[in-house]
């Protein structure tokens, strides 16, 4: 039932976005496409640590 939480709220998020600001997210797209593929990396390792962080600072899944 979490995943499915986090599923949808995932999907709401990026709902939103594609549904307020559909051109400043192709904008985005093309500029993480410039970036070089050690910088895409870094940055998605820092978005997964973020996103650990927060999950361990919120309690996780809730299961504990």
């Amino acid at each position: 039932m979490i995943v499915l939480t986090a599923i949808g709220f995932v999907l709401v998020a990026e709902g939103l976005v594609l549904a307020l600001a559909p051109k400043r997210l192709e904008d985005l797209a093309a500029y993480l496409a410039s970036l070089s593929i050690d910088t895409r990396r870094a940055l998605g390792l820092g978005a997964l640590a973020f996103g650990v962080l927060l999950l361990w600072l919120t309690g996780g899944t809730g299961g504990g």
